[in-house]
């Protein structure tokens, strides 16, 4: 099998303050910017990696979903433990003290963690959990 990650979804519940964080914070580019009935959904990445991407989506984009299921879902995003994604960085004290003077929200430092590897971690504005690894 020839497998790669293409796309992977993080909610988003302000298009703009995510286009904020990911765009002008991180650095990533901006690939695709769709909207429909209200909603956005904004495909964002690395420049150099055209392989991979994030899709900042709607949470409540699906139809089905009670408002019980909706108000547990934003719950969730709000205390960081509903979606999350891990980055790498050559240098994860630099990328730290870049983000941190940025205004992105810090969850941790950088630390060197028992499982062997050095990371840190931010929510961005939807709360998802962003931690960021140091490459070995």
């Amino acid at each position: 099998m020839d497998l790669t990650i293409h796309h992977s979804f993080l909610p988003h519940t302000d298009p703009d303050a995510s286009l904020g964080f990911y765009r002008d914070l991180l650095g990533f580019e901006v690939r695709n910017d769709v909207g429909y009935q209200g909603m956005r959904w904004i495909t964002v990445a690395p420049a150099d990696q055209p392989d991979t991407s994030i899709v900042l989506h709607p949470p409540m984009a699906m139809p089905d979903l009670t408002e019980d299921e909706q108000r547990t879902i934003l719950e969730l995003m709000a205390k960081g433990s509903y979606f999350g994604v891990n980055l790498a960085t050559a240098d994860v004290d630099d990328t730290f003290a870049t983000l941190e003077a940025g205004g992105a929200e810090v969850v941790q430092e950088p630390t060197d963690q028992p499982y062997g590897v050095r990371d840190c971690a931010f929510r961005d504005p939807s709360g998802n959990m962003i931690r960021i690894q140091e490459r070995a």
